[in-house]
């Protein structure tokens, strides 16, 4: 979402990633990436550039992906999310998070014989220790499947070669769609906003006794976490609340 068009280099398909978004209290937020390894350059395939030139023409803005709204800021991440969530519903495909589409794009690339320096490089991994840890099981059967090339040529053996298994696609035939539509909370309870993969923030802004609205924030790493803080924060915040109130009228 951090993407400028001066990151692009259209004729090397070179684009530079050096920022990122997040959204605090509703406010969208640019920054530089949480490590020095996000920050990095990556190859497009001249594919893709094909599509961004004919999508550049559509855009009046500095930013690749710009608010609908205000075309001077980035796009907000929560609406892609929603967006990405309307796009399953109506394809009938299971509910993914954007995040998850990382690991697809990772996994068939060690398939199709990507190293794993390189993806690590690609996808802003602090070293490729970390990428064959997280891909694991995608590796290992590479490397099975490397001995196994090395048998046939050297040894002569008619060795089979091993495959990576794969969950098999469900049935998607269709479907009654319907819009999304987020769950309604009831007045008093708050609210739960999903800042990044691994934090949460919950809010609550009740009147205080003076008659003004003022808001508390509580912060948790998952939403059950976040939904049990938010639930004691409210209860604390009622009751401080209604003793200012009883020390007002006494």
């Amino acid at each position: 979402m951090a993407l400028k068009w001066s990151d692009l280099n259209f004729k090397t398909g070179e684009l530079h990633i050096e920022r990122q978004v997040y959204i605090i209290k509703a406010e969208v937020i640019i920054s530089e990436p949480k490590t020095k390894a996000s920050i990095r350059t990556v190859i497009l395939p001249p594919s893709l550039l094909k599509t961004l030139v004919a999508y550049k023409e559509t855009v009046d803005s500095e930013w690749m992906f710009p608010s609908p709204t205000d075309n001077g800021r980035p796009r907000n991440p929560s609406s892609v999310r929603k967006r990405l969530q309307l796009i399953l519903e109506r394809a009938g495909c299971k509910k993914v998070r954007f995040h998850d589409l990382r690991h697809t794009f990772a996994t068939m690339a060690l398939e199709h014989g990507m190293d794993v320096k390189t993806l690590s490089a690609t996808i802003g991994h602090v070293s490729s220790v970390t990428t064959l840890d997280i891909y694991s099981h995608i590796t290992d059967t590479m490397q099975r499947q490397a001995a196994v090339h090395i048998d046939r040529k050297i040894g002569g053996t008619d060795a089979q070669m091993p495959t990576i298994a794969r969950e098999e696609r469900k049935d998607t035939s269709p479907v009654e769609f319907t819009p999304y539509k987020p769950k309604i909370r009831k007045p008093g309870t708050g609210c739960v906003t999903m800042i990044n993969d691994h934090l949460y923030e919950g809010r609550y802004t009740p009147t205080n006794a003076y008659g003004k609205r003022e808001s508390h924030n509580i912060y948790a790493k998952t939403r059950e976490e976040c939904e049990e803080k938010l639930a004691e924060m409210i209860a604390e915040v009622k009751a401080q609340i209604k003793a200012e109130k009883e020390k007002m009228t006494g």
